[in-house]
């Protein structure tokens, strides 16, 4: 696995660097450290800000190359990682507001949508995870999601919990009580869903993390945020799309959105919908050789 981690010098930057040297250190990844100097900034502020997070790698047995750019923000860190391959990138944010669309810095909504790898956004003080919620639409697209969560909680001795909300009942039944979900018989169906909550529980198991499925029922974004609340959860996994008409920008939906916004904990941004490469690719490749071996095993005796 190789990180990108990001720093303007700030104290959320910090943050983000403690936070993201403590997952390379359980993934035993490559990093480089990104310093980023505007035109009003102070680069010694910033080195000393690099130089503290590679001591602190360092001291976790990882060596850490260090870069140091001037420029805008986003444009330099989206030139990186067209210069070289990186399956994370680690940035700090701050929030500036309390409601309204835009709660965190713009910045950070323009490095999610603009960079191809997952982002990492370290919003609160957060040293190590411990439990982790995917936010699963059910969907096949959530794979590369699972695999590089499955490296991080596996690496950190985490727990994942898989959530899937599913929609309200209509409207004719609104004087009914809220239909019973019963998680089991959907893992157990045939549907879509089952079948693919099946297969992201069996990946994150097979690299022996903990997992279960939680299934709600109502508002998304509610019910989402009542799993967070009730969870104590330390990241919240989360997805975007590819912009149509455009291959450098991603689309943050509204829960995406609303989770960056709202949550205190840290949020991995995980494209949907686009090949993945590295790490993530190999680990769904190796799952699906599994899985079929497994199947034609049973095919063979059922003879």
């Amino acid at each position: 696995m190789k990180i990108l981690i990001c720093s303007d010098g700030s104290e959320q930057a910090d943050k983000a660097i403690r936070l993201g040297a403590n997952v390379a250190a359980a993934c035993q990844a490559e990093v480089t450290l990104l310093g980023i100097v505007e035109s009003a900034g102070k680069p010694e502020a910033i080195m000393d800000a690099l130089r503290r997070g590679q001591q602190l790698l360092e001291d976790k047995k990882i060596h850490a190359e260090l870069i140091i750019k001037t420029g805008q923000p986003v444009d330099e860190i989206v030139k990186r990682t067209e210069e070289a391959h990186y399956d994370l990138v680690v940035i700090g944010a701050t929030r500036k507001d309390t409601q309204g669309l835009f709660w965190v810095s713009s910045k950070t909504y323009k490095i999610i949508k603009s960079v191809p790898p997952p982002v990492l956004v370290v919003m609160e003080k957060t040293s190590t995870i411990k439990r982790i919620l995917i936010c699963s639409g059910g969907k096949k697209y959530i794979e590369n999601a699972v695999a590089l969560t499955g490296q991080i909680a596996k690496g950190m001795g985490a727990s994942v919990t898989l959530l899937h909300v599913m929609p309200e009942p209509p409207a004719m039944y609104a004087r009914l009580h809220r239909m019973e979900v019963n998680v089991s018989a959907i893992l157990d169906s045939k549907s879509e869903l089952g079948r693919n909550l099946r297969s992201q529980r069996e990946l994150l198991e097979s690299l022996g993390v903990p997992t279960e499925v939680h299934l709600r029922q109502g508002p998304v974004l509610e019910e989402i945020f009542r799993e967070i609340q009730t969870g104590n959860y330390d990241l919240i996994v989360t997805g975007s799309s590819l912009n149509r008409g455009s291959l450098r920008t991603y689309m943050l939906g509204n829960v995406t959105r609303e989770i960056v916004n709202r949550t205190n904990c840290a949020v991995l941004v995980v494209r949907a919908g686009v090949k993945s490469e590295g790490i993530t690719q190999s680990l769904i490749g190796w799952f699906d050789r599994v899985t079929r071996r497994t199947q034609g095993s049973k095919t063979d005796q059922n003879k």
